[in-house]
């Protein structure tokens, strides 16, 4: 699929809000509704939008603590890659997870409600897959930029 100038201010628009009416979107883009709805499917069809979302307020509701957790897995151990993505597929507390290259293996992206949760998942949880050689934690204490997921179309 080719992107014209258009579609990226399309994709711009519903990126800032995903609940613009086709009506809202149209105007914004200068299209007629029709066609900006013809626009919409096709990106939706091709996969360039691949769903909308509410942005929730963790803090608000009671996800206190944020924290950016390095792992490092014992290469060892057999199909060490595939059992710990699996692994961490269960663990709610687990909201991003990325293979990186470094010093690391992966990096986590993990919420709790408390210290005393993240210290609980860590300890009893985490720690305890097999493979995991060694553990960083990086608690949040401020979060100064956070475009999770938004691309600078502009």
């Amino acid at each position: 699929m080719k992107i014209d100038a258009i579609d990226l201010r399309i994709l711009a628009a519903l990126q800032a809000d995903g609940r613009l009416s086709n009506q809202d979107l149209a105007d914004k883009v200068s299209l007629s509704p029709s066609a900006c709805l013809r626009r919409v499917r096709t990106l939706e069809e091709f996969k360039l939008i691949r769903g909308y979302h509410a942005e929730l307020d963790a803090v608000k509701l009671g996800f206190e603590l944020e924290a950016v957790v390095h792992v490092t897995l014992d290469r060892a151990e057999a199909d060490w890659h595939g059992k710990f993505q699996q692994r961490i597929q269960q663990f709610d507390e687990v909201t991003a997870a990325y293979v990186v290259s470094g010093a690391c293996n992966y990096v986590l992206h993990v919420r709790t409600r408390s210290l005393a949760d993240f210290s609980r998942f860590i300890v009893e949880r985490l720690n305890k897959v097999v493979g995991v050689r060694d553990l960083c934690s990086y608690i949040v204490m401020q979060k100064i930029k956070d475009t999770m997921g938004s691309l600078p179309l502009d």
